[in-house]
């Protein structure tokens, strides 16, 4: 339980509670323990006192005539009863418990089955006529027949002793009345010095401005906030490139709708010249549809690639195959408009290994723009038609245990072993090709790759071959115990 409650949480409250807590919660133990100890410190000396006075005592008893007699001087009463804080009580009693001297009715000793030491002072605490006494007590062995023997005792108030208790515990305890707000001051100037290096670092962080996002420098700083200023530093860093991202965003779609929209407006302005026939305004109205087209496929691109950067996917288990053959589907009617033989060859999507952790939504876009890319770039015609192949099979080689392979193949002029790196940057497009696309395909398929763990190939699908044609493969880390 903590003394100092506060709505919200505070490092300084929260230390100083904890190194303040436990030290005014053992405050009254410490109380509790010096009162011990201070009642055993004071009850020695008198202890002493009272072995002495029993012993003194049992040397006056002795046999005469046969009998146990208890002679005690005058001189010795009045000392035994001079004690002015203490009243002092004694008793002596013969072999037969029969009454010699002193108090008549003091308690004698409980009985524990076993036979009295004889000679040796034995001390017990008793109460007497409602009074807490201390009393000493010794069985003396007398020179008669059988187990002779006599008691004597002596006992005192206890008065003496819980002066001297009490003044231990002032001498003890009244310090401590100091030492102890002395000692919750220093902790909290101590503890105001430890965080003053936090209260810098804060004070470096507000004066900075809006755009630096540069590291902070954790070389003033304690040891143990070292690791939180190297967590904000890549919070820093992530949100830097995240800015990088949205800026290098809008200026690539600023610079690509440039275009689309420019030819928008030139068609749109000759559709209203004076003079314009009606093929001439056909003409002007295809073009402005092509364009549109173009714009809207750029747009969707854009924002595909956007939401692969930013976006932290919900990844569950997801069915390659199904998600392939569905894809080839839905671009089986662009396909057949250019004459190509579109086709999916592989794995069956009920058999085993098919299976993978991912975002379905988002392996299908990687799918897609990989089918487009090679619709896009794959030569075909009613008389030579090209080949695309969609293709999902498993590879036992992997190197993390079984891995799942997606391939896209086709049979056109292939990549040029230079451009193999470039292509997968926004908006390259190979040189000397009229192929429609934005650029964005294969950017997109990377980023999606890169999220799921994947890797992402190229190489000559037919090697040697004049047209030698492109082979992507991503290969996947396949999911275990899914058929």
């Amino acid at each position: 339980m903590k003394i100092f409650q506060r709505e919200q949480r505070s490092l300084f409250g929260e230390i100083l509670d904890w190194m303040l807590t436990p030290l005014l919660l053992l405050w009254p133990v410490s109380l509790a323990l010096t009162w011990l100890v201070a009642q055993g410190l004071a009850n020695k000396p008198f202890d002493r006192a009272l072995e002495y006075n029993a012993q003194a005592l049992a040397q006056l008893v002795m046999v005469q005539r046969g009998k146990v007699q208890f002679n005690l001087p005058q001189s010795a009463s009045e000392i035994l009863r001079a004690d002015e804080s203490d009243t002092v009580f004694f008793q002596v009693r013969g072999v037969g418990g029969e009454y010699l001297a002193g108090e008549r009715d003091l308690p004698q000793p409980r009985e524990t089955g076993e036979a009295p030491p004889s000679g040796t002072v034995l001390l017990r605490d008793e109460e007497y006529k409602g009074i807490d006494l201390r009393v000493a007590y010794i069985w003396v062995r007398m020179p008669l027949p059988g187990d002779s023997l006599a008691l004597v005792q002596v006992a005192e108030t206890r008065e003496k002793r819980s002066v001297l208790a009490t003044e231990i515990i002032k001498g003890v305890m009244l310090p401590q009345f100091v030492i102890l707000p002395l000692a919750a001051l220093l902790v909290w100037l101590a503890l105001a010095r430890g965080i003053k290096p936090l209260h810098r670092l804060e004070e470096r962080i507000r004066a900075r401005k809006p755009e630096d996002l540069s590291p902070i420098n954790h070389k003033d700083v304690p040891l143990e906030v070292v690791p939180l200023v190297d967590s904000v530093n890549g919070l820093l860093e992530r949100l830097d490139d995240s800015i990088a991202t949205q800026k290098r965003f809008l200026a690539d779609a600023a610079h690509q709708l440039k275009t689309p929209l420019a030819g928008l407006r030139m068609q749109a302005d000759l559709a209203q010249r004076e003079g314009t026939s009606t093929d001439e305004l056909k003409r002007s109205l295809q073009q402005i549809g092509r364009s549109s087209m173009r714009a809207t496929h750029t747009v969707n691109q854009l924002l595909a690639l956007a939401r692969a950067e930013s976006a932290v996917p919900a990844m569950k288990p997801c069915n390659l195959v199904r998600i392939a053959t569905d894809v080839v589907l839905d671009c089986l009617p662009r396909a057949l408009d250019k004459h190509i033989d579109l086709g999916y060859e592989g794995a069956q999507g009920d058999g085993p290994g098919a299976w993978l952790n991912a975002n379905a939504t988002l392996l299908a876009e990687l799918i897609r723009n990989l089918v487009d890319n090679a619709i896009n770039y794959t030569p075909s015609s009613s008389e030579a038609p090209g080949m695309v192949t969609v293709r999902v099979q498993a590879d036992p080689s992997g190197d993390f245990g079984r891995t799942l392979l997606l391939q896209v193949e086709d049979s056109g002029p292939g990549v040029p072993q230079a451009e193999r790196e470039l292509i997968f940057q926004p908006f390259y497009r190979a040189l000397g090709s009229e192929a429609d696309g934005s650029g964005l395909g294969l950017p997109i398929v990377l980023e999606i790759a890169r999220q799921h763990g994947a890797q992402v190939l190229l190489e000559d699908a037919h090697p040697g071959q004049a047209a030698p044609g492109a082979r992507f493969t991503v290969r996947f880390e396949a999911l275990q115990g899914q058929g």
